[in-house]
């Protein structure tokens, strides 16, 4: 009985728990999901480097480098199906800090406790501190978070994007 548990554990991918469907609710795996069959191009139930090359394709990214596909693909212990997807996602949102954690390193900045932060005092931080954003990245930043008309960035969101992974609903 175990060899063929085993057989079945690696045609579904290495690391592929279903205790993984317990870290997150359900409009969130709904959600990778929704994901999950975007990158799967082939239809076909696993990532592969030709879905990978082809959804980066559809968003501008035409020259990427195999290499880089390869790296991806290999994050994975195994092939890359829903489960094992899931799974990923949980590992990288597992190392994050706790939401009240990151919104206290942001109060440091924010001594009037409104809850912003200036746009460009912000930039000039992530710009020429510690682990620099490039310019890109910047862009980036403000797409996903775009200041008030006052220039004020709600760092707020922004902890809830990075502990959740999607804005809050006012």
């Amino acid at each position: 009985m175990a060899p063929k548990k085993a057989k079945r554990r690696q045609q579904q991918g290495e690391g592929g728990s279903s205790n993984v469907f317990s870290m997150f609710e359900q409009s969130q795996i709904q959600e990778y999901k929704e994901a999950f069959t975007i990158i799967d191009q082939n239809r076909d139930g696993i990532i592969s480097k030709d879905d990978l090359r082809d959804v980066l394709a559809t968003m501008g990214q035409l020259n990427v480098k195999s290499d880089e596909l390869e790296a991806m693909v290999k994050e994975a212990s195994g092939p890359i199906n829903f489960t094992v997807f899931l799974t990923m996602f949980g590992e990288k949102l597992k190392g994050a800090d706790p939401e009240d954690v990151i919104v206290s390193a942001f109060k440091v900045l924010d001594p009037e406790g409104t809850g912003s932060i200036k746009k460009e005092f912000l930039q000039e931080l992530l710009t020429t501190q510690c682990d620099r954003f490039t310019s890109e990245e910047m862009t980036s930043l403000w797409a996903a978070f775009p200041p008030d008309v006052a220039g004020n960035v709600d760092y707020k969101n922004i902890c809830y994007v990075i502990t959740h992974g999607e804005d809050k609903e006012e």
